[in-house]
């Protein structure tokens, strides 16, 4: 079927909504938030609240403003939890360079007897090359200018400008188990599959964040991993929609009180939820006494 839909003013943008049952009560502000903010990334909050998902017709009594709260809502949370995974990430890279580079050198990622699967050893060497070459960093550009072999900085520069998802591949793809479970083990996590599967997770969820794609209500393509028990304060019961947001953020919390105890975030995380009291967690995967559970104590 050939897409035949014209382009449509936000002034028909507004009539539309109107004809479906969305009720505005300030045109004038609805013009403008639409405007800044687009049509169907908004839409991807009030899809909830419509009746019928064929017609777009709204349920009754939804107003445009209940949209916009939602959608703020979502801003926060990715603020927040971008916050968090930065962290994390910063605190990954530190541990495998250090770890890596102590025990096969300058230039194990490019050493292919290091790596599990050849042809990921590969993808990883030239996305790490990609990076190189787009990074303005001055410890890069200097290497540069004065070293030509290797044809790669060491790790511990070269790393620096690498993004969470290729750092994730290279963890995973390492055939060395003791080196990643020293890794591992700097975090309280009792094995590597387990944080394999929470940097793989979690980069999906940092990009999310970084582009501004909705966390609250999504389904994401992986499930992290859960440990049934752990050495810190963990999670009782784990949650049936492990695709979810929840699982997720438990990994984060967890990871997060392991370099950082004295972090705010379950703090910060209860207090974004009282301030949007018609935000139903659910909708995230959260169980209905997540609370109680250790970790969000």
């Amino acid at each position: 079927m050939r897409y035949t839909k014209p382009a449509l003013s936000l002034v028909q943008q507004i009539e539309v909504l109107r004809q479906r049952g969305l009720l505005i009560d300030d045109e004038t502000e609805a013009e403008r938030l639409l405007g800044n903010i687009g049509y169907f990334r908004l839409a991807e909050y009030w899809h909830v609240m419509e009746a019928d998902k064929q017609t777009h017709v709204f349920k009754p009594n939804v107003h445009f403003q209940d949209v916009i709260t939602l959608y703020k809502f979502d801003a926060e949370l990715k603020i927040l939890v971008f916050s968090v995974i930065q962290r994390l990430e910063i605190a990954m890279r530190a541990k495998v360079i250090l770890y890596f580079s102590m025990k096969f050198g300058p230039f194990w990622f490019m050493d292919e007897s290091l790596a599990d699967k050849p042809v990921q050893f590969e993808q990883n060497l030239d996305r790490l090359r990609t990076e190189l070459s787009r990074s303005y960093e001055d410890f890069i550009k200097e290497h540069f200018r004065r070293y030509d072999e290797p044809d790669m900085p060491p790790a511990w520069k070269t790393l620096e400008v690498a993004s969470f998802g290729t750092l994730s591949k290279l963890y995973r793809n390492a055939s060395d188990p003791e080196v990643k479970k020293q890794v591992c083990h700097c975090f309280d996590i009792p094995a590597y599959k387990f944080l394999r599967s929470w940097m793989k997770s979690l980069t999906v969820i940092r990009n999310n964040c970084a582009h501004h794609a909705r966390l609250w209500n999504q389904r994401f393509p992986f499930a992290p991993q859960l440990p049934q028990k752990m050495p810190r304060k963990w999670i009782c019961t784990h949650p049936v929609a492990t695709k979810s947001l929840y699982p997720n953020l438990c990994c984060a919390a967890y990871w997060l009180n392991s370099i950082q105890p004295d972090n705010t975030f379950v703090a910060d995380l209860k207090e974004l939820l009282r301030r949007y009291p018609t935000v139903n967690p659910a909708a995230m995967g959260f169980p209905v006494d997540w609370q109680n559970e250790p970790l969000w104590r």
